[in-house]
């Protein structure tokens, strides 16, 4: 009769552990999972992308690494939003910087609603030391140019057709952006675009093209 009792206990164990997957998940498990995240979310892009520059994004091929990235980046959604409301941000200790990266990847392809979902774990995570500033500048910028409102803090990028040159997106007061930049950790906006795009920061220039976004929104 024990031994009875002792099966059935062990099976209803194991019964609650398949209908809740997430109490299997453990610090150890979890950076195997964002291991597998971020290699089916930049799989496929990167290989899209070098189908891009040979046959172009209306080709075949191009399309289906689109579609195979779609169908990732949902399941990725997923599972980024289950370990984000089940630990909070994550320590380094648990997920390291490539499980930062890894996360805020994924926030950064998804819908503003995620964004901003997250956003305010973001900013906790970057004052308690667990996030680097950029990936939190990073995503303030995006909410802002998919809004179609000025930047903050100069991270954005848009390619222009009509002068045919990438240039940063309209900035909100870029005379004090190294001011905003360095509240949050972040380095002078001229060493970031010239490192990171080879863009040269003009401050005239960009007051200029700030004042021409103003005008156009009202």
């Amino acid at each position: 009769m024990r031994f009875i009792l002792i099966c059935i206990l062990g099976l209803t164990i194991a019964c609650s552990n398949i209908n809740n997957p997430q109490k299997d998940q453990t610090p150890e498990n979890l950076m195997a999972v964002l291991d597998t995240i971020w290699r089916t979310e930049q799989e496929p892009i990167r290989l899209r992308d070098s189908l891009m520059r040979i046959y172009g994004a209306d080709s075949e091929q191009f399309q289906e690494q689109q579609e195979i990235y779609k169908r990732n980046h949902l399941i990725n959604e997923r599972k980024i939003k289950n370990i984000l409301d089940k630990y909070g941000w994550p320590t380094k200790e648990m997920i390291g910087e490539s499980g930062n990266l890894t996360i805020c990847n994924v926030i950064q392809h998804s819908d503003n609603s995620i964004r901003l979902k997250y956003l305010p774990l973001m900013r906790q995570a970057v004052k308690e030391e667990k996030l680097e500033p950029r990936f939190l500048g990073r995503a303030e910028d995006r909410i802002a140019t998919e809004r179609g409102v000025l930047q903050i803090y100069g991270t954005q990028i848009k390619y222009y057709p009509e002068t045919k040159i990438f240039d940063v997106w309209p900035i909100n007061d870029p005379v004090n952006i190294d001011k905003k930049r360095a509240e949050i950790g972040l380095g002078p906006i001229a060493e970031f675009l010239k490192n990171r795009f080879e863009i040269e920061w003009q401050i005239e220039e960009q007051i200029k093209r700030t004042e021409e976004f103003e005008k156009e929104q009202n």
